[in-house]
């Protein structure tokens, strides 16, 4: 999200450094074609490739995650940072919430690739794959929503299906 309250406002801009800044530099300085991009990132990471990504499809062919956050607008974290960054108006909040983005933009490319580990801490309370899951099926956005028995949260549940979000990328790009 890109920050409007005050303290954050002024450097705390991490959608527009994702989605315009770091894809323009990168094809300052690496002979990329941008017009093949995709996005993927893990927990708040995930919901941020989620809401961009999304938002984006000119930009980004394919859209992955690991447990990611899937609404903000429904979880205590998610509530306290947008309040925090965005202001006490729920209606602000939309554009940085994955459920709302996914009711309102649907998605037009592969089938979003989601991984999640059923021993994760926060799954119940703060991830909510569940809510990602209902949201895709109103919209018809496609979603393969992949669920790990005894995975939790960790760089180790990372590094178990990186390849598979490196393979499902470079199909689509």
């Amino acid at each position: 999200m890109d920050a409007t309250q005050a303290p954050w406002s002024d450097h705390y801009r991490m959608r527009t450094y994702v989605s315009d800044e770091l894809p323009t530099l990168v094809a300052e300085h690496f002979a990329i074609d941008s017009t093949r991009m995709g996005l993927f990132g893990h927990s708040m990471g995930g919901h941020g490739a989620l809401t961009i990504g999304l938002q984006h499809p000119e930009r980004f062919r394919s859209v992955s995650a690991f447990a990611p956050i899937a609404s903000t607008m429904r979880c205590p974290w998610g509530v306290k940072a947008l309040t925090g960054y965005l202001g006490v108006e729920p209606l602000s909040w939309r554009n940085d919430d994955a459920t709302a983005v996914i009711a309102e933009h649907g998605w037009r490319g592969p089938a979003l690739l989601v991984d999640q580990g059923t021993r994760d801490p926060f799954l119940a309370t703060q991830l909510r794959p569940d809510l990602l899951e209902l949201a895709c099926r109103g919209a018809g956005v496609p979603l393969e929503l992949r669920l790990h028995d005894g995975y939790d949260h960790s760089y180790y549940f990372i590094a178990s299906f990186v390849e598979d979000h490196l393979r499902y990328h470079a199909a689509y790009l």
